[in-house]
């Protein structure tokens, strides 16, 4: 009984215990790529006991450790230990090895042997399928962000247990193998090679990597020497060149931002077929999907392009912040992402001026705002208990929340004084773990602004403010509330850095909204129009009174803001909205004062904004739905006819992105005119993939306009998608036309794709880009599938994030509390820890939805204003 409970004592822990160190990996893998995909391992740690103990516990999962393989040697003696008890706790994915004698302090070496299976869950060490030469074969690769080391070889798998690692690898001997660090030595063994890799620099498990396959690659060097090289399927590696000189670029520039040089001697980018997340930042061995690393001149479009350029600058950005210095633990994950998304911006727009990326970076920050306005949402630092917790605050609050907030606290200090502490922090911490504070601390020594007493307020609270602002007597009355999408009044409170323009940008106001109200003075200010949070550098909303309302529609007529307050202006009235704070005729009358925007990062939100108010409409109020749809068609059509189908002599990078976007839209709006044509250019394209009349900007909306006319009766335009599917070896091609095939207003053409995307034909990785375009038609269809097939789902996704997007996509689509109760009800007996944030927030979504449709049926006014505005040309 005693023994069992010493074991007892460390299951159902949050963390590991802490008696036991590890310095040294020395880790051997053996990759089986035949039917059979095992791996055999071995393992010796040099380990530093630092609290007398009986018992190692370490991180292990799916692995079968082997018996007589585990034993412990202290250094400074010869003997060796043999455990007399090891067990295995699979729900906690703890390895506890118990001795019958007190290990000794000091360094010792654990000694462990075990095997495992190549999974095909896409974490761990797993295996991905590709063709060579017409045969389908099996690569090995890891994944092991957040916690998943444990699946490949046992360890210390939390952030802050970094130690060195030492690689061998013995694989087949025409594969190529990669590791994080270079081969130092190769021996040959018949049919078999084995690579000894060099000793790594001090990391967490999580950024261990190890690739085996048949790759091609293409190869520069950074400015000071660094070898960087593009891995692809052989045959593809012309399409690694962009995301090449992209990557070397950036290393640069980050050398000189963080002022300090890359860490590692080589930098390895490799594309794999079967990819869970975009890509992964593993030490020198960054993992991508192709299509977020390949770019094809002929079949890849600009939207493409700076998909891979960002990504690229993000997964680069994590080589300093998050592997040179890591957070201490889970709930710091904001320091990596919210930081790597920030500065890869930063690269972005320092690489590609003319893309204005700083403005595109709006639709990120939109994002976080859409998420923090639910009561389901969380603090950027956010408690984590237990490793199945870890993936689902891979969200929008780590990634875009995180980005904003360091974006308002950047323009608060001043970019330079920014960038200074940011090195500062770096150096300070190169090699070892942070926390939030320990960065708060350090731009605090270097600015002498308050920074922890302003930032604490952001991330250790959940939500944000809505500053509410009226003119009254000569002076604004400002007035900060939680602002949720439900409508309801929340209690939080914010240190608010607010910016203030009055009737131009040299006249502005800055400071810091500590309390509840605050009045500012306006003696002396005679402008026509007065603009807060300018240039939406902060992460907050504003609802205008109507007097100031009516001065930023007047000044988005008269092309007096900037594209990025022009932007705000919108985003901030279609969240009041949707919050039932405004009524839809209000928002619909702002949006007519939008007839001649010309910026892509505007106008694809307006966009967003349109589809999402036609489908409310056909719920509220389906007799307005032929005016609306006229209203936005009316709206999107000059540009469309101005930008044409095909590409232009030097045209700029925005309008490729913007002619698809919005031809795609008036295909979803049902525009006569647009589909006849898209229709004449697929149906060309089908034939003939080489045709200039369906380059890869406009492909998208000749798929939508394919699946707006297919129907049970007449299946066509599917079959044709489906063909080009098939052809096509393009990861961006299949994406590209997965998202369209569920956009059919046909629910049982629609079902027949949702059997389609479970099917061996579509990737596990894919199959949510064929969820994401699911049109209204199609979510009654789309929700019995997801019951039917629940079971599946569940065991062929697993844990990871990717089966939250099934839930989010499909459920976030409906419109009635019922709805919402019949969700709850379904998931009532099936929530995991992995699902339990999703389930709430998308059933939040539901509710939120059923009261727009409520506001939107109780609008009077609505009739008349979309008649009026759809009658006369916009």
């Amino acid at each position: 009984m005693a023994l069992e409970q010493s074991v007892e004592q460390f299951k159902g822990k949050a963390r590991l215990p802490d008696s036991v160190v590890p310095k040294v990996y020395d880790l051997f893998l053996k990759p089986d790529l035949s039917s059979s995909c095992k791996f055999a391992g071995a393992v010796q740690i040099a380990v530093d006991v630092v609290a007398a103990t009986r018992f190692v516990v370490l991180n292990a999962s799916d692995l079968a450790v082997e018996d007589g393989s585990v034993s412990f040697k202290n250094k400074s003696s010869s003997q060796e230990l043999r455990p007399v008890n090891i067990v295995t706790v699979e729900e906690d994915e703890i390895l506890i090895i118990q001795f019958n004698e007190v290990l000794p302090t000091g360094e010792g070496i654990l000694s462990i042997g075990f095997e495992g299976t190549l999974n095909d869950k896409m974490k761990g060490f797993y295996r991905s399928v590709y063709e060579h030469n017409g045969e389908r074969k099996n690569m090995a690769v890891t994944q092991f962000e957040p916690a998943d080391a444990r699946r490949c070889f046992p360890c210390w798998d939390e952030p802050s247990f970094k130690a060195k690692f030492k690689i061998t690898l013995e694989v087949p001997s025409e594969l190529v193998a990669l590791s994080n660090m270079p081969v130092i030595e190769e021996k040959q063994n018949g049919s078999l090679k084995t690579l000894y890799f060099q000793e790594s620099p001090i990391m967490s498990t999580y950024l261990v990597a190890v690739v085996v396959g048949m790759f091609d690659y293409v190869e520069a060097q950074t400015t000071d020497g660094t070898m960087v090289r593009v891995y692809c399927q052989v045959g593809k590696s012309n399409q690694g060149k962009f995301a090449l000189d992209v990557a070397v670029k950036t290393l640069d520039l980050y050398k000189d931002y963080f002022a300090v040089p890359y860490p590692l001697p080589k930098l390895d980018m490799v594309a794999i077929p079967d990819f869970a997340a975009g890509a992964m930042e593993n030490y020198g061995l960054v993992t991508y999907r192709e299509t977020a690393l390949l770019f094809d001149d002929r079949h890849s479009a600009a939207s493409n392009k700076q998909r891979v350029a960002v990504v690229v600058a993000h997964e680069l950005a994590h080589q300093w912040f998050g592997n040179l210095v890591t957070m201490e633990w889970w709930t710091h994950l904001w320091l990596n992402e919210g930081f790597a998304t920030w500065v890869s911006y930063l690269s972005a727009d320092s690489i590609f001026p003319e893309w204005n990326v700083w403005t595109q970076f709006l639709s990120e920050a939109t994002s976080g705002l859409k998420l923090d306005a639910l009561d389901g949402s969380h603090p950027i630092e956010v408690e984590i208990n237990h490793a199945s917790e870890i993936d689902e605050i891979f969200d929008e609050i780590s990634y875009r929340k995180g980005a904003s907030v360091i974006r308002m606290l950047q323009s608060y200090l001043g970019a330079e004084t920014f960038q200074r502490g940011l090195a500062s922090y770096v150096k300070k911490f190169a090699y070892s773990n942070a926390k939030t504070e320990d960065l708060w601390a350090v731009l605090e020594e270097e600015s002498g602004e308050p920074v922890k007493k302003v930032m604490s307020s952001w991330t250790k609270q959940q939500g944000y403010p809505v500053v509410s602002v009226k003119k009254s007597d000569g002076k604004l009355e400002l007035n900060q509330t939680q602002f949720l999408s439900s409508g309801a009044t929340g209690n939080g409170q914010w240190i608010v850095p607010v910016t203030i323009c009055c009737g131009s940008y040299d006249a502005q106001k800055k400071f810091l909204l500590e309390d509840v109200h605050s009045n500012v003075d306006l003696t002396g200010v005679n402008g026509a129009w007065i603009k807060l949070n300018a240039n939406q550098t902060g992460f907050y909303r504003v609802n205008y009174d109507d007097e100031l309302a009516s001065g930023l529609k007047f000044a988005i007529e008269s092309k007096q803001l900037t594209a990025s307050d022009r932007y705000g202006v919108l985003d901030d009235s279609y969240a009041l909205c949707m919050a039932c704070k405004q009524n839809l005729s209000s928002l619909v009358s702002l949006l007519a004062a939008y007839r001649e925007e010309s910026e892509y990062t505007v106008l694809s939100h307006i966009i967003g904004i349109s589809l999402k108010v036609v489908s409310l409409v056909a719920d509220a109020a389906p007799e307005l739905l032929p005016s609306i749809k006229k209203f936005f068609i009316g709206l999107f059509e000059p540009f469309a006819l101005k930008l044409g189908w095909d590409p232009k002599e030097g045209e700029g990078h925005s309008d490729a992105m913007l002619r698809g976007e919005l031809l795609t839209a008036l295909s979803e709006l049902g525009h006569a005119d647009t589909i006849n044509e898209a229709l004449k250019r697929f149906n060309a394209f089908v034939e003939d993939r080489d045709t200039p009349l369906l380059p890869p900007d406009t492909r998208k909306a000749a798929y939508v306009a394919a699946m707006q006319t297919t129907n049970s009766s007449n299946k066509s335009g599917f079959e044709s998608l489906l063909r080009v599917y098939r052809e096509s070896d393009l990861s961006q091609e299949k994406v590209r036309i997965l998202s369209a095939l569920a956009s059919s207003p046909d629910p049982t053409v629609v079902l027949e794709v949702l059997n389609f995307l479970l099917t061996s034909e579509v990737r596990n990785q894919d199959v949510v880009h064929g969820l994401g375009g699911l049109s209204i038609e199609g979510r009654d269809v789309a929700w019995t599938w997801l019951k039917d097939n629940w079971d599946y789902i569940c065991k062929t996704w697993g844990s990871g994030f990717l089966i939250t997007r099934f839930i989010a996509y499909i459920v976030s689509l409906f419109t009635s509390a019922e709805k919402g109760k019949e969700v709850e009800e379904f998931f009532a007996t099936r929530t995991k820890p992995f699902i339990a944030r999703t389930i709430k927030q998308s059933i939040e979504r539901v509710h939120i939805n059923a009261n727009c449709v409520r506001s939107i049926k109780s609008d009077k006014s609505l009739g008349d204003v979309v008649n009026q505005l759809s009658v006369h040309k916009v």
